[in-house]
């Protein structure tokens, strides 16, 4: 095995145990905090299994490969809904809240639809960065004001009383100190993780004559989507069907604000004009073919993840033959 292929892989590994580290220690503060599954799943778990792209977007961005990164972030959340959530709905059927239907599904559209506008110039500087990063903060209040509106109660600090149906406890230091050492831990991993995939990426697609957006759309963002892959399927098993139908929404609309927001506001990032004709019309067409899905039957079954896993490979079989 060459280096750059040695670099590639041993980072999408090496992001694997950061991000579930991340994902556990994030899930575990959420927990001990209060914060419903649902909410938890939107939000926590969202920003842990969105961290590999970030820190694969941020890196590229900074070392002149703009077309990674955001090939990175279209391929992630193209293969969040087409590929995650098909494979998961085929392995055990997932029941869907109404809430995720009215509301956060329209606002995955959304945040999507925004994109267009904000890539109209092939450019995403400063300000539009500042533009999702606001999307992104007006998106979590609503998130967390609904959590709130479930009686569910918010809280940030040690020593705290958490309201619950069983009784009222206080968190104490130690409470807090083991999920935060894993999300310190499971960061560490995601930076070097992240070198090791830019590194590999770039190296591989030289040698095989392919550009870096389709190394981003296809290696690198099925690779940083592992998380959302693993989180999602473990929550299926368990019957979270919140946790894992919100994990998914919530990390393609993290994708697009914080990744791609916080990106964008640390290294502006040049966008290819085949970018708004094909790539991100599939992503668009993709995010769209969920609402109805959902709307439908209101549970994600095994007839319609493979209508999902087909429109994949149709999405796909689209940027290729498209020139």
């Amino acid at each position: 095995m060459n280096l750059p292929m040695l670099a590639l892989t041993g980072g999408i590994a090496l992001l694997w145990v950061g991000a579930e580290a991340l994902v556990k220690g994030a899930a575990t503060l959420g927990t001990r905090l209060g914060i419903s599954p649902i909410v938890v799943g939107l939000t926590l778990v969202s920003i842990g299994t969105s961290a590999p792209e970030l820190a694969v977007c941020l890196l590229a961005a900074m070392q002149g490969s703009p077309d990674l990164a955001v090939g990175n972030v279209l391929g992630s959340n193209l293969a969040n809904v087409g590929l995650i959530l098909g494979i998961t709905a085929v392995f055990r059927p997932l029941a869907v809240r109404p809430r995720v239907v009215t509301r956060e599904i329209p606002w995955m559209l959304g945040v999507t639809l925004l994109l267009f506008p904000l890539m109209w110039d092939l450019d995403l500087g400063r300000l539009e960065g500042s533009v999702l990063a606001a999307v992104l903060i007006f998106y979590l209040i609503s998130v967390l004001s609904k959590g709130r509106g479930d009686r569910m109660e918010l809280l940030g600090a040690a020593g705290v009383k958490i309201e619950q149906t069983k009784g009222a406890r206080v968190l104490g230091a130690r409470d807090l100190l083991a999920p935060i050492g894993l999300i310190a831990v499971g960061s560490v991993g995601l930076v070097i993780g992240g070198r090791g995939i830019v590194y590999g990426a770039t190296d591989l697609a030289a040698s095989l004559g392919l550009s870096e957006m389709v190394i981003g759309l296809s290696i690198v963002a099925v690779g940083t989507s592992l998380p959302e892959l693993a989180t999602t399927l473990v929550a299926a098993y368990r019957d979270e069907a919140d946790l894992a139908v919100g994990n998914i929404v919530g990390s393609n609309i993290f994708n697009l604000t914080f990744v791609l927001g916080t990106t964008a506001l640390v290294a502006p990032i040049a966008v290819l004009p085949r970018v708004l004709s094909v790539e991100y019309l599939v992503v668009v067409a993709m995010s769209v073919l969920l609402l109805p899905i959902v709307r439908w039957r209101r549970s994600i079954g095994r007839r319609e993840g493979i209508i999902l896993l087909l429109a994949y490979v149709g999405g796909w079989v689209w940027i290729y033959l498209v020139k």
